[in-house]
């Protein structure tokens, strides 16, 4: 069987099954299989996740800009299902019963290059946005009376009475920024790496999946932030478990919900 050829589908014929809300710990049961199977590949793709937080936190370190660490790493949120096309690629083929490899990673950006890659300037504009706005309501709140050393930031934001209206802002933009990169990224690019099809017409199918399963895409959406949000206490380190986890885990929720 040649896997670098998708069969053609139609687009108008993607439709959208409706599911139960604990529909995500069967995605979840089902990327833990997946992930178990092909333990190379998601250790190497989790691997270099964890790298990459490493090295942006660093150059972040030494740039002096510390405060932006945490909205940096939102995106892991953001972009996350971009980089997981491989592992979509993986689930795949081992539906085929194919043993993949770290070769095969790189075929869904070979078929369908330029559909993922027009989501992933649309997620990287959202992020970038977000790091923006995160960097004006930080000097809106803490730049007025000049910014603190770096090594004394931490205490003046924890001593400052602008805190919490901080974090209010600040979690509300973020929320409204994840929930539109969340609903243009549920199944679309799954749906790329398995269908020949254009990046509006699986974003438009995404966006519908996660409204008519708002349930169990909320349940799903707070999973993924539960997990993310653990696996980066330990510097990161967790997401060499968890970003295989969820990519796989999102494969099977773009299959269970997306009729072909």
């Amino acid at each position: 069987m040649n896997t670098e050829t998708l069969p053609l589908t139609d687009p108008q014929a993607a439709r959208v099954r409706q599911v139960a809300t604990d529909r995500p710990w069967i995605w979840l049961t089902a990327g833990w299989q997946d992930m178990l199977a092909t333990k190379p590949i998601a250790l190497a793709y989790g691997g270099a996740v964890c790298l990459a937080g490493w090295v942006v936190s660093l150059l972040l370190f030494e740039a002096g800009t510390l405060w932006a660490i945490l909205p940096a790493t939102s995106g892991f949120f953001m972009v996350g299902p971009l980089v997981a096309a491989g592992l979509y690629e993986t689930s795949r083929l081992r539906e085929q019963g194919i043993a993949p490899t770290l070769a095969d990673m790189l075929a869904p950006f070979r078929r369908n290059g330029g559909q993922i890659a027009f989501i992933g300037v649309v997620l990287l504009v959202l992020h970038l946005f977000w790091v923006r706005i995160a960097g004006l309501i930080f000097m809106l709140f803490f730049g007025m009376s000049g910014i603190p050393s770096l090594e004394r930031l931490p205490y003046a934001m924890l001593q400052s009475g602008q805190l919490l209206p901080f974090l209010v802002i600040g979690t509300g933009f973020g929320c409204i920024l994840a929930a539109a990169s969340f609903a243009v990224s549920a199944v679309s690019i799954p749906m790329l790496v398995d269908r020949d099809i254009s990046a509006l017409e699986a974003i438009t199918v995404s966006v519908q999946a996660v409204l008519e399963n708002w349930r169990a895409m909320l349940l799903w959406a707070g999973l993924i932030v539960l997990f993310t949000g653990l696996a980066l206490v330990p510097f990161y380190l967790g997401l060499v478990l968890v970003f295989p986890l969820v990519g796989h885990a999102t494969w099977h929720a773009y299959k269970d919900i997306v009729i072909r």
